[in-house]
């Protein structure tokens, strides 16, 4: 269906990055991601430029405002314009976060969803709700979270619930894992571990931002801190090697400084590919 198989190393697509893309697009980028939203509404060069990139090179998109666990009714205008985007683009995966961004109006930001058996219920029919419209998976993003309110179950509870009942697929990230285990103080290692193996069809890696020692900030504004390298080596060493984009939305550098910090990623990779694994642990296909 739609997509060439998905693996090794991506890159999120911004708009600003297009003059320095276009028209020789980097070779060594396997997939790249875009967010919908900022691309449904354009035509003109943007969508120009677009189209010669989708009809050449693998995409994945990855969603801002479905707000999956919203209070409000579910975006149905949103979802079908989300299913015309993916199809007329040749995409197959729709990721979006575990969180929710609207409540009697836009929120403009990702509000942590109440950790309740409650919660759950609601977000696994939305869930249900949404595939049956973009007629395809829906995968979720673990997300970074600063406050839990109404919590009743962990954070690792919550998103295995909600993997589990609603039967979409996972968007692993990395960094977000790390920078909830400092602000929250649980075992990053631990929480990886738990994650369903099968789920996961790739991965993101980011920067952030350290407002104390205590308190960190996903930002996507700063290069991946050798903490988080080591917990994506980890990632591989529990799940297999699956595909892994790097994600970029501030302070964005030249091209050529991403493609070295993209090959940090391939380099991780091509090592845990080479160890020699014990027999319960294959390489995840997505």
């Amino acid at each position: 269906m739609m997509n060439k198989h998905l693996s090794g190393v991506g890159l999120g697509l911004r708009r600003e990055m297009l003059d320095q893309l276009l028209p020789d697009i980097p070779s060594s980028v396997d997939f790249w991601e875009v967010a919908p939203e900022n691309w449904i509404p354009l035509g003109g060069k943007y969508q120009k430029h677009l189209n010669q990139f989708t009809s050449a090179c693998n995409f994945v998109s990855h969603g801002l405002s479905l707000s999956i666990g919203s209070p409000d009714p579910l975006d149905i205008k949103l979802c079908k314009n989300v299913k015309t985007f993916l199809d007329r683009h040749n995409i197959l995966y729709y990721s979006e976060h575990l969180s929710y961004c609207s409540g009697q109006g836009h929120l403009y930001d990702l509000m942590p969803i109440p950790f309740t058996e409650e919660a759950v219920k609601h977000v696994v029919e939305r869930v249900k709700q949404v595939q049956d419209i973009i007629e395809r998976p829906l995968l979720l993003e673990n997300v970074s979270y600063y406050a839990a309110p109404g919590q009743e179950m962990t954070e690792q509870e919550f998103t295995l619930s909600v993997l589990n009942d609603s039967g979409c697929l996972m968007l692993l990230d990395v960094n977000n894992i790390y920078v909830n285990s400092i602000n929250h103080g649980y075992d990053a290692e631990g929480f990886l571990a738990a994650m369903p193996t099968g789920k996961i069809v790739y991965g993101h890696i980011a920067g952030h931002y350290d407002e104390a020692e205590d308190l960190k900030i996903d930002t996507h504004g700063a290069d991946v801190i050798e903490p988080v390298w080591r917990l994506l080596q980890k990632a591989y060493e529990i799940h297999g090697v699956f595909p892994t984009l790097l994600e970029r939305d501030f302070n964005i550098p030249p091209i050529t400084e991403l493609l070295v910090e993209m090959e940090r990623i391939r380099t991780i990779q091509l090592r845990v590919q080479q160890q020699v694994s014990p027999p319960h642990l294959k390489k995840i296909k997505a």
